[in-house]
């Protein structure tokens, strides 16, 4: 990635949750027979789409018994403070008779990615971009379902909601710190819409800021890897939390809630890969969860990890 950088040569990559697993590849040479990619627009995509036809979904989660049973586990670490938040998450089996190259056409995302029937990736999430000398981090954490009474303001005020916030916008601003310098805030706990197969979802982001170093190209490699994995995807503090969700979870994430993206020759652009499907022995697999602290209710958590299991378009739709 450094040599790229320093060339101007426009490349794409994919990198996993534990960075075991990294695709890295020119631009050019990225065979859209095994990746498909959307990022933001800068694309592989051409040619006609697959006809739209009627979509079965289902979802077979586990019971809230065995999801409460591992959620106790994470809640004792954070009641004897060996973490102040953990993004704990679930492999839930789902059936729809739509392809992962379906899906990834019909959805409707700023990242998406699919490769090879593997796994499909809707990401609404940006992970860091570094464009001018800045660089730029978007977290995203607090979910809700839109048509709730009052929803904006729940979310808003909601006390578990503002802590988990303000825990990764913090761990956030050092992660850039060691990457850029005069970090800042620039937008706090601004709220979007995205629009699910099973509704309206409000979320909430913030954005922060650094400084990048003059000759930022030649080591955009070493940069972007200092800041993994996300912050937004483990916890705080990240080290320990990370060996709590190793423990805790009952599947290896893999490529799900690592990053992909792309340098265009002059600017980096990338995603966390959350909103992920992925097909494991002829079955399918929807990978979800949510930030955990001390204060977390348990249906309440339980509830949010099986809410975001949704693909981001609107159309026929057959339970």
């Amino acid at each position: 990635m450094n040599t790229f950088g320093a060339s101007g040569q426009p490349f794409v990559f994919i990198i996993d949750y534990q960075q075991e697993k990294i695709f890295l590849e020119k631009t050019e040479e990225v065979e859209n027979c095994e990746i498909l990619f959307d990022f933001n627009g800068y694309t592989n995509v051409s040619g006609l789409f697959p006809a739209e036809r009627p979509m079965e979904w289902r979802v077979a989660g586990e019971s809230f018994e065995a999801y409460e049973l591992s959620f106790r586990k994470v809640l004792s670490h954070l009641q004897t403070g060996n973490s102040y938040l953990v993004n704990f998450t679930r492999s839930t089996p789902i059936q729809t008779n739509l392809t992962l190259k379906d899906i990834f056409y019909r959805a409707v995302a700023p990242y998406k990615l699919w490769m090879n029937e593997q796994f499909v990736v809707f990401s609404p999430e940006i992970f860091v971009r570094m464009q001018a000398g800045k660089i730029s981090a978007y977290p995203m954490k607090g979910t809700i379902d839109a048509s709730l009474p009052d929803a904006f303001q729940r979310i808003s005020n909601d006390p578990k909601e503002v802590a988990e916030h303000a825990t990764i916008v913090d761990l956030l601003r050092n992660d850039l710190s060691m990457a850029a310098v005069d970090v800042k805030v620039d937008r706090y706990r601004y709220i979007d819409e995205v629009k699910t197969n099973r509704g309206m979802l409000l979320q909430v982001s913030s954005e922060i800021s650094g400084s990048l170093p003059a000759d930022w190209r030649t080591e955009i490699g070493t940069l972007l890897f200092r800041l993994l994995p996300a912050g937004s995807i483990t916890g705080a503090p990240k080290k320990k939390t990370i060996e709590i969700i190793a423990e805790t979870e009952n599947y290896h994430r893999g490529f799900y809630t690592g990053v992909m993206g792309y340098f265009d020759g002059e600017n980096l652009d990338s995603a966390v890969m959350i909103r992920f499907i992925e097909k494991e022995d002829g079955k399918l697999f929807y990978k979800s969860g949510g930030g955990i602290t001390a204060q977390s209710d348990a249906k309440k958590e339980y509830n949010e990890m099986l809410q975001k299991i949704y693909v981001p378009f609107t159309g026929n739709l057959t339970n």
